[in-house]
């Protein structure tokens, strides 16, 4: 069935992009954000690892929301590895860094997914795709309260 929601087929391509990118993005801190959360060790230890855990958690709730859009949308969701790596703008964790690194790196990551949704808000506005912006919205409020809370434990 053809998809009538008052957004031009070309448009919806354009924004379902757009979110894949931003699904891989929060897939990628996602999985950052629970490695760290099993691997954390230090003085520190309880406050990041459940800190972490709450993180994640989000995270992974949030993965759900953006796919579902897409799908509104009339895109497939991407939903393996390769394609995360590929369309994804947080980098891949190889070892375990000391917690201070840590915190540092997914205050970046949430940093960079936030700056990512900003720049959809042009595509998005245009279309008249109120729905893609509130969820943007939340999301870049979430992104933006985490980074602030991280960077303040390196203060």
């Amino acid at each position: 069935m053809e998809i009538n929601i008052g957004i031009a087929a070309g448009t919806r391509e354009k924004i379902a992009q757009d979110l894949s990118h931003l699904l891989a993005d929060t897939f990628s801190l996602y999985l950052k954000t629970h490695y760290y959360h099993w691997n954390v060790t230090g003085p520190h230890f309880k406050t990041l690892h459940e800190m972490f855990e709450g993180q994640y958690n989000e995270l992974w709730e949030a993965v759900d929301l953006i796919a579902e859009r897409m799908r509104a949308l009339g895109a497939e969701a991407p939903g393996s590895y390769n394609a995360y790596a590929q369309a994804t703008h947080i980098k891949e964790a190889h070892k375990v860094p000391h917690a201070d690194t840590m915190v540092q790196d997914l205050a970046e990551g949430h940093e960079t997914i936030a700056r990512n949704a900003r720049k959809m808000f042009e595509t998005v506005s245009k279309a008249h795709d109120e729905v893609t912006a509130d969820m943007l919205t939340g999301r870049m409020t979430v992104h933006e309260k985490t980074a602030w809370m991280l960077r303040s434990l390196l203060d």
